[in-house]
């Protein structure tokens, strides 16, 4: 049985106790949005680790892309990115390579890290047809549903397949004329391929065929989304809610075969639109998890894009979405290092705890509430280690220039308020 049909039947299992705990629910909550489908619980049944849950009433996660490109494709590399992103509090990592001997490079990764795994095999069957010297747009469906397994059977948690790009949705993007047309690359090439082969998606016309194949390792779907806006003016437009609209079917068909999904969302969307394209997507998919990457607001931010994006995924946590993907400074620029891993992380971190308490989160605000305490102590060792960022606050704090009195900072000095507020209210 998969997990969701194990909570359909009203089982609750030591993984839900756990992951119930984690999340500070009860385990008969959890149980029932696993069994509804408003909770997604997602760890291949080949692996070992705490799953990641994410959905109605959990933690707001965090998602780090990684992965090689064909311009760099060092194994190392990427294992260092998988260790970075981990240790500053990501929840799950996306291995997106292109380059290099993409099954040795996930199997390394998917060796070295403690938490969820999704995987885009578009981009496999991509590099399959290249070996084999002929084109994606020539890959049959068996060859896809191939490489699908492949993926869930070296351990992929979830995979992100384009199975909302349709004839319809492809004839709605003709239509519709946008300013930065699509810019997912796997939507891109299941549009392509259909266009070319003037077929029906494989991933759409098969779509059982794929959730048995799911069903058998308890993968789950990344419902993705193949027409996200990659521009401001885009968003919100008649072919990304033509998809939003098919992709709501489809986890309907997930829930029914036992299946667990979430969907995938934008993408580049004006700060007034975000709260809307939340509203809309729990709506049309039956409030479904909800993976929104970032959102960018602004499409002038090149460079800082993770802060770009920080704010619409504060704001979209706010609103409803349950996963966040992290945008780094790298982003639309090159491939992100192992630096631009931390700042993305940290950015997407920060913007899902500030989402958080702002929604009531249970516990949530506990953590700001101790590091107040532990500032008007001036305490300043569990200052820094409260931190979101302890490293880099202990290197801001070790700067300082020697002073007589350890516990001012550079900033206030002697007009330290904390000291002077204290003062007033003990009366001294």
């Amino acid at each position: 049985m998969t997990r969701v049909e194990e909570a359909k039947r009203g089982i609750v299992t030591d993984e839900v106790r756990r992951v119930a705990a984690r999340e500070r629910l009860d385990p008969e909550v959890l149980r029932a949005g696993v069994a509804d489908g408003t909770i997604a619980v997602v760890r291949n049944r080949l692996r070992d680790f705490e799953p990641l849950a994410i959905g109605r009433n959990t933690r707001i996660k965090v998602n780090a892309n990684i992965g090689t490109s064909s311009s760099r494709a060092s194994v190392e590399e990427e294992l260092e990115k998988t260790r970075t992103a981990v240790r500053h509090g990501a929840d799950a990592l996306m291995d997106l390579s292109t380059g290099g001997d993409l099954a040795s490079i996930r199997k390394a990764i998917i060796s070295e890290c403690p938490v969820a795994i999704g995987t885009v095999p578009l981009y496999e069957m991509a590099d399959f047809a290249r070996r084999h010297e002929k084109s994606i747009l020539d890959l049959s469906a068996n060859e896809m549903f191939s490489i699908i397994e492949d993926h869930c059977r070296q351990g992929v948690d979830f995979l992100t397949l384009h199975c909302g790009v349709t004839r319809q949705s492809v004839a709605r993007f003709k239509e519709v004329r946008r300013l930065a047309g699509a810019v997912s690359r796997g939507g891109t090439i299941m549009m392509e391929w259909i266009h070319r082969n003037d077929r029906e998606n494989p991933l759409y016309e098969q779509y059982d065929r794929l959730l048995d194949i799911l069903a058998e390792y308890d993968v789950a779907v990344s419902l993705g989304d193949g027409f996200r806006p990659g521009a401001l003016r885009d968003a919100t437009d008649r072919v990304q809610i033509d998809e939003l609209t098919t992709l709501g079917e489809l986890v309907k068909r997930a829930r029914e075969r036992n299946v667990t999904a979430f969907v995938e969302g934008p993408g580049h969307v004006p700060l007034d639109q975000v709260a809307t394209n939340i509203q809309i997507q729990k709506t049309l998919c039956d409030s479904a998890p909800f993976y929104v990457l970032g959102p960018l607001v602004t499409d002038v931010s090149p460079g800082y894009d993770h802060i770009s994006a920080a704010i619409g995924g504060a704001v979209a946590g706010m609103a409803g979405a349950d996963f966040l993907c992290y945008v780094t400074p790298a982003e639309h620029l090159r491939l992100p290092s192992v630096d631009d891993v931390r700042e993305g992380v940290i950015a997407s971190r920060i913007a899902a705890h500030a989402a958080d308490v702002a929604r009531g989160l249970p516990g949530a605000i506990d953590w700001d509430n101790d590091i107040s305490k532990a500032k008007v102590d001036l305490d300043w060792d569990r200052v820094l280690s409260l931190c979101i960022d302890p490293e880099r606050a202990r290197r801001y704090r070790r700067s300082l220039p020697p002073q007589g009195d350890a516990t001012l900072c550079s900033m206030c000095g002697q007009f330290c308020a904390v000291k002077r507020s204290k003062a007033v209210s003990s009366g001294g």
